[in-house]
Parts: C-alpha cells; structure tokens; sequence
C-alpha cells in the first residue's frame, strides 16, 4: 500500500513494541517524524530516521498521543538531529512535570527517557508537512488526549492506535472509569465520515479499505459492550506482552513483582481477577502460551516469535 502514498511520506514499519515512524519531506531540505517508537529501539530509530530522511535536516518531531511506545525515542531523535518536538495540549503538564504514573510508565511496567517538548498541538489546529496540510483531529478511546492528523486533499488519515487494520488500541480510560468506549465509538463515527483513501496506522501496516477496517473495529467495540470485562482481559495480556517484548524474558517471580507492584497491573487485579500475584502470573502466562504467544522456556516467559 505505500505506493499509494506521495513520494513525500516514507512509513517506517516496526514491531509491536514501537509504533511505526512516519518520514515526511519537505521542498526546503527538511523533514518531520511522526512518533518515535519505544526507548530501547532508540539507536534503530535513529538509524532508520536519518536513512528514510535521505540527506535532510529533521526539523520537527510531532507525537500523536504519549504512550511509551509512541514517544520513545523523542528524547535520542532531539539530541542526534536538533529537532523540535510537538505533543498533543493535553499532555503538556504530564511531559513538562514528567509524572510517570499520568505517562502510563511505572504503572505498566515500561521506559522512557526524559524529553522537552517545544509546542502542543490541539484538535482543530493545522500543520504542513511532506508537501500537505494536516488537520489534527481528537480521537479519545485508547488516549483519550490522542490526536490523528488527517490531509483531506490527498486523503490521507495518519490513524495511530484510534484504528488499524484490524482493531484499536487498548482502551486503557476505561479501566481507570472514563468513557473510553463510548469515546472510541465516537471516534470511530468521525472517521466514518473522513474522505479517506489510505489509513497510516500506529501499528501494522498501511492499508487502503477503511469501511471493512471500520466494520471490523466496530465490532470490536460492540463484543466490549456486550462484555466488558474483555476491555481488562485485553488490556492485561497486552500489557504483559509487551514487558515481555521489552525484556525479551523474565521469570515467574519477576512477573508476580510486576503484577503486585505496578500500579496499574495491581488495580486490575483487585478489581476482576483478586489473585495472589504469582497464582495470576501463572494464570496469565498459561492463557497466552496456549494462544501461542508467549512461551516458557528453562522457567522463563519469553516472546514466542
């Protein structure tokens, strides 16, 4: 599907663990990122930038919303290229006070390193990059701060984690008594009325048939409704993989820690499964190794790719 896409965007596919970077080049010799992937892909990133940048200065990193893995690399991208770096307005006080627990970092058991942001960017704003004009758009659900950027004359929605192939991302204000559902449904209903040929998401790769990826992830959002204890199913396997694609491995007593200590992890547990933290890691694990996706190996939890 990239060749769908002007000359001007080169996507930056990554694994689970990093959100996908976008490129985008400018006529004056600049270029801007958007998202930058997770802490320990740091020097990958950077790599990966400055190849896909071809000779250009980085101006200008834009987040579109601040979860770890989306935010990641801000911090190496500023010191190698110099470039300033744009938030959505609603996380301006949690990155400037660089509260972990508003940043969903010590809670879910994840990394950052510390970063200054130059400007926020709010829903109803407008910037130029890669040759087009981007309207940032709110599409709370999975951040209910998150932001997609979307350029009506080339039909582009740059989506993030508010809607991918197949799917969102986790609809983690739910689990802390927001609306997220009922937030992700509106989203998803603004989407539907974009003029939208190709969709970049967060995760995943590029795709162009948004009406069946609209179907699909309103049916998501429908089997939550009717069930809505597959929101915290979902939130801690997800969550739990992803420490694990972080550390690559990690023992049971390192995961019962996890589960007792993370405040997050904790929350969830006193509230639906109310487990001894170990009796949960065993039970988490087991779910996940017969879904074939993690496997234990010599008393270790590990990735099953």
């Amino acid at each position: 599907m990239d060749n769908l896409l002007p000359a001007t965007i080169r996507v930056l596919e990554r694994g689970w663990l990093s959100s996908n970077n976008i490129v985008l080049h400018d006529d004056a010799g600049s270029g801007s990122v958007i998202d930058s992937g997770y802490v320990s892909h740091g020097a990958q990133t950077v790599a990966l930038v400055r190849h896909a940048l071809d000779g250009r200065r980085l101006e200008r990193l834009v987040n579109t919303h601040c979860h770890s893995d989306h935010i990641g690399g801000n911090a190496a991208l500023a010191r190698v290229f110099g470039c300033t770096i744009t938030i959505p307005a609603g996380e301006a006080r949690n990155v400037a006070e660089w509260d972990t627990e508003a940043l969903h970092l010590d809670g879910f058991g994840q990394r950052c390193d510390r970063f200054s942001f130059h400007s926020t960017l709010a829903s109803g704003d407008t910037l130029t990059m890669g040759g087009l004009h981007w309207q940032a758009i709110a599409a709370p659900g999975h951040d209910m701060d998150a932001l997609v950027l979307y350029a009506p004359e080339a039909r582009i929605l740059i989506s993030a984690d508010a809607l991918w192939e197949n799917g969102f991302g986790v609809l983690f204000p739910e689990l802390y008594g927001e609306p997220g559902l009922a937030a992700t449904r509106a989203t998803l209903d603004h989407i539907a009325t974009l003029e939208v040929d190709v969709v970049i998401p967060g995760h995943g790769p590029v795709f162009g048939n948004v009406s069946a990826a609209l179907e699909r992830a309103y049916a998501r959002v429908e089997a939550f409704e009717r069930d809505p204890e597959r929101v915290t199913r979902n939130a801690f396997r997800a969550l739990l993989v992803f420490y694990l694609l972080d550390r690559q491995a990690a023992g049971f007593d390192e995961l019962a820690g996890l589960l007792a200590q993370a405040s997050f992890f904790a929350m969830l547990n006193s509230r639906s499964y109310r487990l001894e933290p170990g009796a949960l890691a065993q039970k988490l694990v087991g779910e996940l190794a017969a879904a074939g996706v993690l496997r234990v190996d010599a008393g270790l939890v590990r990735p099953a790719g």
